[in-house]
């Protein structure tokens, strides 16, 4: 009977942490889930940085967005907001704002990279020069 009730307790912490890190609609993933993401589904990889740090490495297939920047709003409208979109940034602060942006703007599922590009590197996954 005490097991039972650690593993209820268990369960409860769990869940309660996954509400935590999902922010209503957007799931932060870690770089082995977010590897795993970009091989199973169609999705519209985001890199929000400054187009100077979008030219020193990009994760392949990402799109350049800049966060704020002059075409900000026009490059979102082309995007599918039925479609997943992931988005990083350099460490993830930018990407979080984004990410709000965007679930205020409609978008159906949104994903952000814990870390950024920071953390994608520092697991040794390559980037695009």
């Amino acid at each position: 009977m005490r097991y039972i009730l650690i593993l209820g307790i268990l369960i409860c912490s769990i869940a309660f942490q996954s509400c935590q890190e999902h922010n209503n609609e957007v799931e932060i993933l870690t770089v082995e889930e977010m590897k795993s993401l970009l091989q199973l589904e169609d999705i519209q990889l985001i890199d929000v940085r400054t187009q100077q740090e979008y030219q020193t490495g990009h994760i392949k297939n990402a799109k350049n967005i800049v966060y704020l920047g002059n075409n900000w709003e026009e490059d979102i409208r082309k995007l599918d907001k039925d479609k997943p979109v992931l988005v990083y940034c350099e460490r993830g602060k930018r990407s979080a704002k984004c990410s709000d942006i965007l679930l205020e703007a409609g978008f159906k599922k949104i994903y952000d990279l814990k870390g950024g590009i920071q953390e994608w590197k520092f697991s040794g996954e390559a980037i695009v020069p």
